[in-house]
């Protein structure tokens, strides 16, 4: 078996600049965030001694006179619309189990997926006896949030066409605060595959398919093979959001790309190595920096 052996190398300790440690708007369990008692408390917070005390490591967000804490690592909590990449794990009367990375698993309903061939009518017996043909256990999908039960339990829907079954490709398990909220979370990138950032922390990478089958309503799965170098190109992407997970890089179309680029002159399996990777992300940060200045 061939093993990868590294000499060691003085590596120089990268110095933040001063305003990252002079951030007030993170803070750690027991930090006074206010004293002033015109504010109202929010999440991840509580009152000592007449203060506003945090409860959680995280950023401070302030609505008008409410105050919360988001924390930096946590469990996903889904909005109304957050898009979410999930696997069944439970097929049940007229619903399917769905995990998305929360705190409780999540329902899609029977009545809330389009139907092969994208039939509009009334959910009868029949289709509730071969949901398993539509979806079940194992099957990876995406799906939005359509509403959050009192429990905070999420109900999904695939009712669009770009939602559905998920066929070929790779997941990615990484933080749902490393996402970047933004209006689409489909991204066909030029590099020839394309990436859903699911907002629960999923990421799906898949390689772009050269037309899309509007008449199996979200169903349609190809099983053709996959080219090598699509394989590749896959492999290189999925290695540069665990490189820019590991730096805590927010994701998003601009920074996967960046990264990807940055990678180009390294081979797949070595993005990972220690070296390698702050390299990378080094060039990914500059290339961001010089975007937004």
């Amino acid at each position: 078996m061939a093993a990868d052996m590294r000499l060691p190398t003085i590596r120089k300790a990268v110095s933040l600049s001063g305003s990252a440690f002079d951030r007030k708007d993170l803070v750690v369990p027991g930090d006074v965030i206010t004293s002033d008692t015109g504010f109202m408390r929010g999440h991840g917070t509580y009152v000592d001694e007449d203060k506003l005390t945090a409860s959680v490591a995280g950023e401070v967000q302030r609505v008008d006179k409410l105050i919360c804490v988001r924390p930096l690592k946590t469990r996903f909590n889904g909005e109304v619309g957050d898009v979410v990449v999930g696997r069944i794990t439970e097929v049940q009367q007229k619903r399917w189990k769905v995990e998305t990375n929360s705190r409780l698993d999540s329902v899609l309903l029977l009545s809330s997926v389009n139907l092969p061939g994208g039939e509009l009518r009334r959910r009868s017996a029949e289709d509730e006896l071969t949901m398993r043909e539509y979806l079940q256990e194992g099957d990876l999908i995406s799906a939005e949030v359509q509403s959050v039960f009192s429990d905070g339990a999420l109900s999904l829907h695939t009712r669009s066409l770009k939602y559905g079954k998920l066929g070929q490709g790779v997941l990615v398990q990484l933080s749902p605060s490393l996402i970047k909220r933004q209006k689409t979370h489909f991204h066909n990138l030029p590099c020839g595959a394309s990436i859903i950032l699911g907002n629960n922390g999923f990421v799906w990478l898949y390689p772009t398919p050269e037309h899309q089958e509007e008449e199996a309503g979200g169903f349609y799965t190809s099983l053709e093979p996959v080219s090598l170098s699509d394989r590749e190109v896959i492999s290189r992407l999925r290695n540069c959001l665990l490189a820019l997970a590991a730096h805590k890089v927010l994701l998003y179309d601009t920074s996967v790309l960046y990264c990807y680029e940055s990678s180009v002159q390294h081979q797949v399996k070595d993005i990972l190595k220690p070296e390698v990777m702050e390299e990378i992300i080094m060039l990914t940060q500059q290339k961001l920096l010089e975007q937004e200045g």
